[in-house]
């Protein structure tokens, strides 16, 4: 009985090592079996962190993924590769499929615009992924998917007050033709409460910031300030097709825009996440007034700030530019400034003025000076040198 666990095991290794399926073929995870633990004779339930595969679709996925899959039950089953006790039969089928064959046959269609999450990304991304690969076989031949690839979707959605915080149902149009996203804050109004250029629109999944699975962060330009709603709806797929259909009509707006670079080139500005977030402390323009706690959130190069996390508005914006230009980056801050309470400081040069910030814990000075160094360091594209103008302009 051993010596055919053994065979399983072995078999397994064999399986694992293969190029396409070290990485989860859902999320792209890479977790890979201690080395430590390839060929000793010890119980499988020793080994701390196993990998796991769908024995009825033939994948390997990572533990987060699995656990996804088990959502889906009636047509994925899945099992740890080394906890778990393999029949040949089981072997066999996942020796015929595997990552690279499945997403042959589950990825033939799937639009350039459509997010693919990777393993950093949030549960209802991942999940929605998952389900529409296997589940609803959007991506196969004669898949449906005519709800976020039509270029145009209304609907209603709950969107937070920006006043009391208070969720409300409101309508929402996005029009690929017009080139628009916009809401209504009465179900039968004629005149929109906003409207949103779709050429300066992002999305990005927040559920912690939001506090729910679903929700959707939407920022746009206004005035060239920035501008937040936050969305959800109870509906999991209906949030992630709003999504990805804001995805599709941003990619048309590129391609419009920008005729002769590649799509491949543009896909990374269709939608993006926030570089980083989280609270700082800053002082005024003189340097002299008191440090005072606010929200950070790092978008490409805008550095905005917010009293609150849920704001709509950013109390300000930082432009930080590349480091050829006079932008630059120093641990600490200038002598004879004293912060209120945080003592660990960051100050930002800009050819206008220092920008003075200070973090709570000597982790988040390191973490958000990478940032800033990632960003100093990356030289400016053309469009940026007219995000810059607009600062200097402002100030």
């Amino acid at each position: 009985m051993f010596s055919e666990r053994e065979n399983c095991r072995k078999r397994v290794m064999e399986l694992v090592d293969k190029p396409d399926n070290k990485n989860c073929a859902d999320c792209r995870a890479a977790e890979p079996i201690d080395p430590a633990d390839r060929g000793r004779n010890v119980p499988c339930a020793c080994v701390a962190d196993p990998d796991w595969a769908s024995y009825t679709l033939g994948v390997f996925v990572c533990h987060i993924c699995s656990g996804l899959h088990r959502n889906i039950a009636q047509i994925s089953k899945v099992k740890s590769l080394l906890l778990d006790p393999w029949t040949a039969a089981q072997l066999e089928l996942m020796d015929s499929v595997g990552n690279r064959a499945a997403k042959t046959k589950y990825e033939q269609t799937v639009p350039a615009f459509y997010y693919r999450p990777d393993h950093q990304d949030c549960a209802l991304l991942r999940e929605q992924w998952i389900r529409a690969k296997y589940e609803r076989k959007e991506f196969m031949p004669g898949g449906t998917r005519d709800s976020y690839s039509a270029g145009y979707r209304e609907g209603f959605l709950w969107k937070r007050g920006r006043d009391n915080g208070e969720y409300l149902s409101r309508k929402f149009i996005l029009s690929e033709q017009e080139g628009v996203l916009k809401y209504f804050k009465k179900q039968d109004g004629r005149e929109p409460k906003a409207i949103m250029n779709i050429g300066t629109v992002n999305a990005s999944f927040q559920p912690a910031k939001i506090g729910t699975a679903h929700g959707l962060q939407i920022t746009y330009l206004k005035d060239n300030s920035t501008r937040n709603i936050f969305v959800y709806h109870e509906d999991g797929k209906e949030m992630v097709d709003w999504f990805n259909a804001i995805r599709a009509a941003r990619l048309h707006y590129l391609q419009v825009a920008f005729p002769t670079t590649p799509t491949a080139d543009l896909l990374p500005l269709v939608t993006r996440n926030y570089v980083k977030q989280g609270f700082m402390e800053k002082t005024g323009p003189k340097h002299t007034e008191g440090f005072r706690k606010r929200w950070f959130a790092m978008d490409d190069r805008r550095l905005m700030y917010f009293k609150d996390p849920l704001d709509a508005y950013a109390r300000g914006e930082v432009f930080i530019g590349g480091e050829e230009n006079g932008y630059g980056v120093l641990r600490g801050l200038p002598s004879g400034v004293q912060n209120s309470r945080w003592r660990f400081g960051i100050t930002i040069a800009t050819p206008g003025r220092k920008f003075l910030f200070a973090c709570e814990s000597e982790q988040d000075r390191s973490d958000w000076l990478e940032t800033f160094r990632r960003a100093v360091s990356r030289p400016m594209r053309p469009h940026e040198y007219a995000v810059e103008a607009h600062f200097k302009h402002k100030r």
